[in-house]
């Protein structure tokens, strides 16, 4: 097997895994184990707690003592063990604990599976930039196959689906075991503080008022990108309540309909680079938020009618130009807006705020919000999702005129790092 295809099979097993279970394990909690909208909220919130410290100190164990490929084998040795485990639990709090366990293992590993292709990339003489997206295009792909998989076995009620992703877990384990050893840097205590490698000597960014307003509303977006990974399962499940679409496709099959939504990443990234020169980062972030609004509004009103589904339809479109406008142009403008002594931190405080407490927040807070609008009638959970999409689509709104009004456009950026004191 060559090294191209390795990494293409080591990205496709990465995200075949998170495919498994990350939108349809709150349905499971809710029908099969009836925890509450909350706790539901609450254990997706363990991949924002997760992300918070775990990527850069696992980094920091990479680039020092344990071989990338080495210690990415043992994460997820430990994420199948834990899977498995959260396969038999019933109870809310201990889910929460195992999950948490799990997303510390699990999360590091999509940057140690970044780190392991550019080296990987390098040893071969290859060029980056031209060789890495057509291999990490696989991941997304096997986040799609699962989803169906999971979709079309009938495993997204059921343990099965942790079962699975735990099978997974263990090929990628096996397959890792097949890259060429990344060696750890001897001098790389000297070269890099544990302060640096966390990110956290970014955090003189904020003394620039341009970019502390971007890092806020960093968490306020962050926040956003976990509500539908967390209930768009089990809001489309909801309408086998209403009679007439009890046996419709989007009731039987909603993974597969919810996987547009990645098929639709895809494309949009493609776009990225175009809006970015000719826009700048102002009004493409303006543009995902304005895309959040689309996609919770069209949640809102949408239902497996014929004109309904349309609306659900372009709901998941929409979701491409929300994410990619967004993480990717976000990521652009961090790259360059600071200098490259601070880059790496810069990149790694851009991830805390989103992936870490804005996930962590909005996981939560989706939860909360989801159970005041859920009563029982006639011993079926009710939740009233019009009003709770609403309650998104409004909420993104209002970021984005805040954003707007405070945001200032800087189409010449200049690097910010070295000059603040």
């Amino acid at each position: 097997m060559n090294t191209k295809l390795q990494l293409k099979v080591i990205f496709f097993m990465q995200f075949f895994i998170w495919g498994c279970w990350l939108i349809t394990f709150g349905s499971y909690m809710n029908d099969v184990l009836s925890f509450s909208r909350t706790d539901i909220g609450l254990v997706y919130g363990s991949m924002g707690l997760a992300s918070l410290f775990m990527p850069g100190l696992l980094g920091v164990v990479a680039d020092r003592w344990i071989p990338a490929n080495r210690l990415y084998m043992l994460c997820h040795l430990i994420g199948a063990i834990t899977l498995c485990i959260a396969a038999l639990i019933t109870s809310p709090a201990m889910m929460m604990i195992v999950m948490l366990i799990h997303c510390l293992a699990f999360m590091p590993t999509i940057a140690i599976s970044n780190s392991i292709a550019y080296s990987c990339i390098e040893s071969k003489g290859l060029d980056v930039i031209a060789e890495f997206p057509g291999i990490r295009i696989f991941g997304t792909i096997g986040f799609i196959v699962a989803m169906w998989l999971v979709s079309f076995l009938k495993f997204d009620l059921s343990n099965m689906q942790l079962y699975t992703a735990a099978a997974g877990s263990v090929v990628l384990c096996l397959v890792s075991l097949t890259l060429p050893l990344i060696p750890t840097s001897k001098n790389a205590i000297k070269e890099k503080s544990l302060i640096s490698s966390l990110g956290l000597d970014a955090l003189v960014l904020f003394k620039q008022p341009r970019m502390a307003i971007f890092f806020l509303f960093a968490v306020l977006l962050g926040g956003i990108l976990q509500i539908t990974n967390t209930f768009g399962d089990q809001f489309l499940r909801d309408f086998r309540n209403i009679p007439i679409y009890e046996t419709s496709l989007v009731v039987k099959y909603p993974s597969v309909l919810l996987s547009i939504s990645q098929i639709s990443e895809v494309v949009f990234i493609l776009f990225v680079p175009f809006f970015m020169k000719r826009l700048g980062i102002k009004y493409v972030m303006l543009i995902s938020i304005l895309a959040w609004v689309a996609r919770f509004g069209l949640f809102a009103y949408g239902d497996p009618s014929p004109i309904g589904f349309v609306l659900l339809l372009l709901s998941m479109i929409v979701y491409g130009c929300a994410f990619d406008f967004y993480n990717i142009s976000g990521s652009m403008y961090v790259e360059k807006s600071v200098s490259p002594s601070i880059r790496n931190s810069a990149q790694g405080l851009f991830m805390i705020m989103t992936n870490g407490i804005g996930a962590y927040l909005g996981s939560v807070i989706s939860g909360i919000v989801a159970e005041h609008y859920t009563q029982i009638i006639d011993e079926k959970q009710i939740t009233d999702w019009h009003t709770v999409w609403l309650i998104f689509a409004g909420y993104a709104l209002v970021l984005a005129v805040i954003f707007m009004v405070i945001f200032k456009n800087d189409t010449n950026e200049q690097k910010t790092a070295d000059s603040v004191n």
